[in-house]
């Protein structure tokens, strides 16, 4: 973290540990205030002015924010523990937050991962589904997440028993992107027998939560843990659930989140389909034969096909290696300049002309996309 990510995130973790503040209270005083420097220097009556805080809070908020040393101090051993354990973090401050969870219903305040950064995993599909499925469950969840993960489409999933392990699985079989949501800190994994799987995505994809180190997979966690996969995703297919089951949540909130949903039939006797066929009966979910199906509803293979398109238009070798950093999640100019490993003015002047080939475009605060 460089010295501006560090102090947002001693800020939020100590507005996070003040009782009755969470993440919706968080998100409102950032709105009224705009930074959290604003926030630190209100007093008690302009705090207790914004959005579902009481008097009550804001006098635990003002206390707190006056014995901050005292919170700092004792969050050094935590600091020490996520360097030496390779554990990175975002907060919603950071540009480099994942825009597509930024726009959702209470997007997490703090990220916390291992691995590739989660903005590497643009035009993601979440694969989801039982913890108990059926044979034909397990082989179209396999079938499905090797050929979108071959398509070049991203596995998104909860590392859970079941469908959720076999998308992540399968992905990796195939040499695919993958990012496993977990429900706990990143030190405690869960479920035990997925050390090897979790230690696997480590090193070629991405783990990560919203939960600090040290963080027990209590049951409350999981149905949180499901708006951040609903959320990552371009679009959620549901392969087996029953008609109460988890998958069934993330649906709704893919839903909520203005996402599409797709879901496999099955058998009409068999208590796995039944809330995947629900979801099909009422609407709420494209029926899907094969992941083709996908691709095409969503326009995967236009995106797929773009990035060949230094094959057609003739880009120099400066031009190809920002080309390859680029994707559809915004990055800022100095990470560029960081992973291309140029100085900032000499990957502006190759933007720029890579704006006039058609194939870049900048955007709000020296941010660049794929065009």
């Amino acid at each position: 973290m460089n010295q501006e990510s560090l102090i947002n995130f001693q800020n939020l973790r100590l507005l996070l540990s003040i009782e009755n503040v969470g993440q919706i209270k968080i998100l409102n005083l950032i709105s009224k205030f705009g930074t959290i420097d604003e926030i630190f220097n209100a007093g008690i009556f302009k705090l207790q002015n914004a959005e579902y805080i009481s008097q009550e809070v804001a006098n635990k908020i003002h206390y707190t924010i006056s014995n901050k040393d005292e919170f700092l101090s004792d969050l050094e051993p935590e600091l020490d523990y996520l360097q030496q354990n390779n554990i990175k973090v975002l907060t919603i401050l950071c540009d480099e937050y994942p825009i597509a969870l930024k726009n959702i219903y209470s997007p997490p305040i703090i990220l916390y991962y291992k691995g590739k950064h989660p903005n590497e995993f643009d035009n993601s599909i979440a694969v989801v589904g039982t913890r108990t499925p059926t044979q034909y469950g397990k082989n179209h969840a396999k079938f499905f997440s090797e050929e979108l993960a071959n398509n070049g489409i991203p596995i998104v999933s909860g590392m859970a028993r079941g469908i959720d392990s076999i998308a992540h699985k399968s992905a990796l079989s195939v040499q695919g992107k993958t990012i496993a949501v977990i429900g706990s800190g990143l030190d405690v994994i869960y479920p035990p027998e997925n050390r090897a799987l979790f230690e696997e995505i480590c090193e070629k994809g991405c783990v990560l939560s919203e939960y600090k180190c040290g963080t027990k997979p209590d049951a409350q966690n999981f149905p949180k843990r499901n708006r951040i996969i609903s959320g990552l995703s371009k679009g959620t297919l549901i392969i087996e659930t029953k008609k109460k089951g988890g998958a069934l949540q993330t649906a709704s909130l893919a839903l909520d989140q203005n996402r599409d949903v797709f879901a496999l039939p099955g058998n009409v006797g068999s208590p796995q389909s039944e809330g995947t066929n629900i979801l099909i009966q009422k609407g709420e979910a494209k029926l899907v034969l094969s992941p083709q199906n996908i691709i095409s509803e969503l326009g995967l293979n236009n995106n797929r096909d773009r990035n060949d398109v230094k094959l057609a238009i003739a880009l120099s070798l400066f031009e190809e290696k920002i080309y390859d950093l680029l994707s559809d999640i915004p990055i800022h100019i100095d990470n560029i300049a960081l992973e291309a490993n140029m100085p900032t003015a000499d990957c502006l002047v190759n933007l720029l002309n890579m704006e006039f080939k058609g194939v870049a475009k900048q955007l709000y605060g020296k941010t660049f996309i794929k065009a």
